[in-house]
Formats: C-alpha cells, structure tokens, sequence
C-alpha cells in the first residue's frame, strides 16, 4: 500500500511570511523593517510568450519573468516608514525587499530562509472609508528574479511583523 507524504506535511500559515523593506540608498544606516499591522502579502511571478505559427503548429517562445509584490496593512499612527517609502517612489529610488518564511529556519541562529529582491515602488493606494480602519496597499515592480538564501531576523523585526513574548520585567532604555 503506497502512501502519499504530502498528506502528512505541515501547511505554512500566512502570518509566517513576513516581508522586510529598505530602501537601498539607506543601507548602510537603516535596518531592513516591516510595516506594521499588515493584513496580506503577495509575490506574483508571470512569463509572457509568444507564440510564431508553424506548419507544424505552433511554437512558444517564452520571455523574461516578471515579479510584483504587493503588501496591505493597517495605517499606524505616527507610521513614518510609509512616508519615507512615498518618498522613494516620487524620488525613483531602489527598495530592497526580504521575503521569509519562519517556519524555515537558515543555516545559522536567528537565520530564516528567504528571498531577496529589489524593485520600485510602482503604486500606492491608501482607502479610507469611513467604517473601517486606514488601509495602505504598496504595489513594488522587482528588477530581476531575486536571490535565495540565509535571511537575519532580529527580535525587533519579528516584533514589528508579529507580537512576540515579552517578559513583565522592566526594560532597559
């Protein structure tokens, strides 16, 4: 009798994505960040071909891969990070974007396998309705198809992307 393994297989929940971003011109000051309070992330990955009619039929010739990353959150007040990103896109800088799953943890400590990406920012869309909360939705437009490898979370990251433990003793300022 023959079993599939893939019934058995943990599914990633979503909120172990997390997505970091910097803008590049910032790199050697800034720590890559999350938006706060975000709701959805998604990397879309299309190939385009055409197609050149034959005798024999029809041949496809597939073009270059394009990648977009979207991400929503919750406006947070005082959020100076979607400024500064508003910022970028007027100004066309370079945004680099960590894409990590959690769940996977990289070769080292406090290490997560991930994906590295830079783009532009190619649209932002801020909704406010006047039942619910100020929503952010960020379209970035990657260059390239991104690189695969070790990412380093620190504890602040996480925190941003989720609620972490925090213990009842004071902290240190």
């Amino acid at each position: 009798m023959k079993m599939n393994l893939q019934l058995f297989a943990e599914a990633v929940a979503g909120k172990k994505i997390i997505y970091l971003y910097r803008i590049l011109s910032e790199a050697a000051s800034n720590a890559a960040t999350a938006l706060a309070f975000t709701t959805e992330n998604e990397r879309d990955k299309t190939k385009d071909a055409d197609s050149t009619i034959t005798k024999d039929g029809s041949i496809r010739t597939p073009s270059e891969s394009e990648t977009e990353i979207t991400a929503s959150s919750i406006l947070s007040k005082g959020d100076t990070l979607i400024d500064k990103l508003e910022t970028a896109m007027d100004n066309d800088e370079i945004i680099e974007i960590w894409e990590v799953n959690l769940e996977e943890p990289g070769s080292t400590d406090g290490t997560y396998k991930g994906t590295y990406f830079q783009g532009y920012i190619t649209e932002i869309d801020k909704t406010a309705n006047a039942e619910d909360m100020v929503e952010i939705s960020l379209t970035f437009g990657v260059n390239g198809k991104g690189a695969k490898g070790d990412v380093t979370v620190t504890s602040e990251q996480k925190e941003i992307a989720t609620y972490v433990f925090k213990d009842t003793k004071k902290e240190n300022a």
